[in-house]
């Protein structure tokens, strides 16, 4: 079910296809399979969070521009927890049908829904550093120091596929297990953040845990 250089492969491909379109949708290929799918929406979620915050770079954002890129990239940043949860959650659905993950496996540290979710994000490193190496305009230095991170983000990848093919093959041979631990996020909570509650007095009964976010 899980191959991580299908993962790499399907990410890199969206990558390219979204920078000459945009608006092109987060929708699965008819050949794609329903877990790809799930995989391809979660890096969609990556995509735009990164361009998201880009706008809040531009020179020429206001402080307006700012303050509605940061809702926006609060708003961004959860969806794409709650994707990455989502792929861990079908991942132990198809092992739970087969009596896996072993309970007296050893425990791993992270899930392959967060794996996933670093392999997207170098995606868009790898796919933007690769644009400023080949930019000809840049100035003397900047290609040769934009291939030199480019190999160490290669070579990153690389490694963090093969942690993860490890992980599931360990999985379905008993060995290894993970966990789905529900990232309890608070910045969006208004009854668990106390930017928000203090502000709203009224505000304060307990709320169902949203999910996303640094802190």
């Amino acid at each position: 079910m899980l191959s991580a250089d299908a993962i790499v492969n399907l990410q890199d491909q969206r990558t390219r296809a979204w920078h000459r379109a945009p608006e092109v949708g987060d929708e699965a290929a008819p050949a794609e399979s329903e877990w790809l799918g799930a995989v391809v929406r979660q890096h969609r979620a990556n995509f735009d969070l990164w361009h998201i915050e880009d706008e809040a770079r531009s020179p020429g954002a206001s402080d307006t521009d700012v303050a509605g890129v940061k809702r926006r990239v609060d708003s961004t940043n959860q969806f794409r927890n709650d994707l990455a949860e989502a792929l861990d959650r079908t991942l132990l659905g198809w092992l739970g049908a087969r009596a896996l993950p072993n309970p007296g496996a050893k425990l791993h540290s992270e899930s392959p829904g967060l794996m996933i979710d670093r392999l997207s994000i170098l995606s868009l490193k790898i796919y933007h550093t690769r644009e400023e190496a080949e930019r000809t305009s840049a100035p003397p230095g900047h290609t040769e120091r934009n291939r030199e991170r480019l190999a160490i983000l290669e070579e990153q990848r690389k490694d963090l596929a093969v942690c993860l093919d490890d992980l599931w093959g360990e999985t379905l041979a008993g060995t290894r297990r993970f966990k789905l631990y529900r990232q309890l996020k608070m910045y969006n909570d208004p009854s668990l953040n106390p930017a928000i509650y203090r502000k709203s007095p009224s505000i304060g009964r307990p709320m169902t845990p949203r999910l996303g976010g640094t802190h």
